[in-house]
């Protein structure tokens, strides 16, 4: 039997406190940005626009990831107890939110800095499922986001989250992040292959990748409905951007690589 009895806190001394989950975060975030500096430097992009635009992506993506959280799966909670709202460290960002953070973003860029940042939004997307990926650890290490009672092998006891009690669970978390993280391995892999790909291809190729696999992932999650539907709330969220995906793909059924 596996036992995840892991101390959400890395390290306290005094008035600090270093939690794995944010540890995660932040190792995802540096990725990112790293990953940006190299993609832009290679293009002849100006490098002063990757750290202007990190800053921009990074507040905007973790506010929305976190007000997709609150709204979505928690807003009870959050009501009753305003100040962990801000407390991310402590876990809690969705997907969902994380991407529609990261496009509002974008969009507001655009209008802000009257720069037109369309050409690099296959660049920008690139990354994101490597942050996920890290993310989803800091939810292993949380014992949050747990998966459904389960008899396989390698299911896991989360005695946090179940109170002591002896119950095996889907380690979900590690399964999203293992995904995501093939996820940013095969855009990569699209992007350095292919060199006539037409624009916007590893953006939709992302949201159809990523979302229909955290669609079918959220059938080994504990079921959390928002909605008075058979479907999970992570699938109905999940809808909206496959089926963009699948009509961007059928229009551009006839792309030459």
């Amino acid at each position: 039997m596996f036992i995840n009895n892991i101390n959400p806190i890395l390290f306290h001394y005094n008035i600090i406190t270093v939690r794995w989950y944010g540890l995660f975060l932040t190792i995802g975030i540096l990725l990112t940005v790293l990953i940006y500096h190299k993609l832009f430097k290679k293009k002849n992009y100006s490098i002063d626009l990757v750290y202007d635009l990190s800053i921009w992506l990074i507040i905007g993506g973790l506010v929305g990831a976190r007000i997709g959280h609150i709204v979505f799966y928690n807003l009870d909670y959050f009501l009753a107890n305003p100040k962990e709202i801000i407390m991310i460290n402590h876990g809690g960002l969705a997907s969902h939110g994380l991407t529609i953070g990261l496009l509002l973003t974008v969009f507001l860029y655009q209008k802000i800095k009257k720069i037109d940042i369309k050409k690099y939004l296959d660049l920008l997307i690139i990354p994101i499922p490597l942050l996920a990926s890290f993310i989803r650890l800091g939810n292993y290490f949380n014992s949050e986001i747990v998966g459904k009672v389960t008899t396989v092998p390698w299911g896991i006891y989360f005695p946090k989250f179940d109170n002591g009690e002896i119950i095996l669970r889907h380690p979900s978390q590690m399964y999203e992040s293992i995904i995501a993280l093939s996820i940013f391995i095969i855009i990569y892999f699209v992007y350095k292959k292919y060199k006539n790909i037409p624009q916007y291809f590893i953006f939709n190729l992302f949201l159809l990748l990523y979302f229909s696999s955290r669609f079918l992932v959220e059938f080994f999650k504990e079921k959390h409905n928002l909605f008075d539907f058979p479907l999970s709330t992570g699938q109905i969220l999940s809808l909206p951007f496959v089926i963009w995906a699948v009509y961007w793909f059928v229009r551009h059924k006839n792309i030459k690589t």
